[in-house]
């Protein structure tokens, strides 16, 4: 029988490269302890009704995987003889829809569609066979979903209990130009020496994410309070009070106010339009000064805090005198009216984070897509040293 919602497996959350130690963080202070720390992901022992409380709670996290059974399968072959053996019936209700993805590498698959295709056969087909009607599947991921994780011979089979990926934050219905996602941003903030109780400026806010994210931490807002749907809502065996009561202790949680400035600057009236109404949808727009102006007149308050810029990178080859020169006045602005804060730059550019002029105590890695970035921590203390200009 599958209890999934009171039965506890091993759950992998996943994450985008580079984010786990940030996942492991909030998932220990959810009271959770990890099993196994990785590169993309944290797993634990948890049952599906523990994975609606990460799934409403996370930031940093991409999707929440329940496993329900491993195998070993040589070819797609022997992968539907096992998956047709499950219960599925238990699981997925015939009357229902669900998708599938998956993670695979196995000399007899050369696109992982072919391999979601099993896996959909072997679902239909027993349901099919125990209960005469044939489910619904496609690849939307707003009902049920299974993910097969299939490596050589060994495979893996999860429920993921997310479905939409977690990385976005549900609040963000206008991205601005090269938006940041919500995971990186959160992850970003939480890798800074933010104390969540003191100034946070954004000057070259553009869509307001990274605003909006220190918002959201220092409100301690979590993101299922913007989310109403999640695959795990259409399991057999769901039971809605326990959404609505975790729900409800995010709602309980949730500070109204903060004593202290968040400023975000940009020189786009666009920019700024669409951070403000980010920033409202998210429900922080009331905490964040919103500015349009040039970044380097952006009001800096004389309580300390963190000053974060997340400024272009520049095109791949070659980079062009107009960045060089926004780099380096960056670094001004940050010596010039910043002093005692901690600065902080998140560039995936070497070469132009040179032109900041200032030597950096951190250099804490990242990705942002595919590109390799690094988040530069400066502190900013009274007569800063300056670097020698590298040209």
């Amino acid at each position: 029988m599958m209890q999934v919602f009171h039965t506890e497996s091993k759950i992998v959350i996943t994450c985008n490269k580079r984010l786990s130690p940030y996942l492991q963080q909030e998932v220990e202070e959810l009271g959770f302890e990890p099993t196994r720390v990785f590169a993309t992901g944290v797993e634990l022992q948890g049952t599906v009704n523990d994975a609606i409380t990460l799934n409403l709670n996370l930031r940093c996290a991409s999707q929440v995987l329940y496993h329900l059974n491993s195998f070993t399968a040589a070819d797609p072959q022997a992968l539907y003889d096992n998956l047709v053996q499950m219960p599925w019936e238990e699981l997925i209700d015939f009357t229902g829809y669900f998708s599938v993805t998956s993670n695979v590498n196995n000399e007899h698959i050369r696109t992982p569609l072919f391999a979601n295709v099993k896996v959909k056969d072997a679902v239909v087909d027993r349901i099919t066979d125990k209960k005469g009607i044939r489910p619904n599947s496609g690849p939307e991921l707003n009902k049920a979903v299974l993910h097969l994780y299939w490596q050589n011979d060994k495979a893996d089979i999860f429920v993921d209990t997310s479905g939409e990926t977690l990385a976005k934050h549900s609040y963000r219905k206008i991205p601005g130009k090269a938006p940041m996602l919500e995971a990186l941003a959160a992850s970003t903030i939480m890798a800074t020496k933010w104390d969540r109780k003191s100034s946070f400026i954004n000057p070259m806010c553009g869509s307001g994410t990274l605003a909006i994210e220190a918002a959201l931490l220092a409100t301690d807002k979590r993101p299922g309070l913007f989310r109403m749907n999640y695959a795990f809502m259409h399991l057999m065996g769901y039971e809605e009070q326990v959404f609505f009561s975790a729900r409800r202790l995010l709602k309980d949680k949730a500070q109204k106010e903060t004593g202290f400035k968040i400023i975000a600057t940009d020189i786009s009236d666009d920019a700024v339009d669409v951070a403000r109404k980010n920033a409202r949808t998210a429900g922080v727009e009331h905490l964040i000064d919103f500015d349009v102006c040039d970044f380097g007149d952006t009001v800096v308050p004389e309580e300390p805090g963190v000053v974060m810029f997340n400024p272009e990178y520049g095109e791949r080859l070659g980079v062009h005198a107009k960045l060089e020169g926004t780099y380096r006045r960056v670094g001004d602005f940050m010596k010039q009216k910043c002093l005692g804060y901690h600065g902080y730059i998140f560039t995936g550019n070497p070469d132009l984070a040179k032109r900041i002029g200032l030597k950096a105590s951190r250099r804490i890695e990242f990705y942002n897509g595919k590109l390799d970035c690094r988040l530069l921590e400066y502190e900013l203390y009274d007569g800063t040293r300056r670097e020698p200009k590298l040209d």
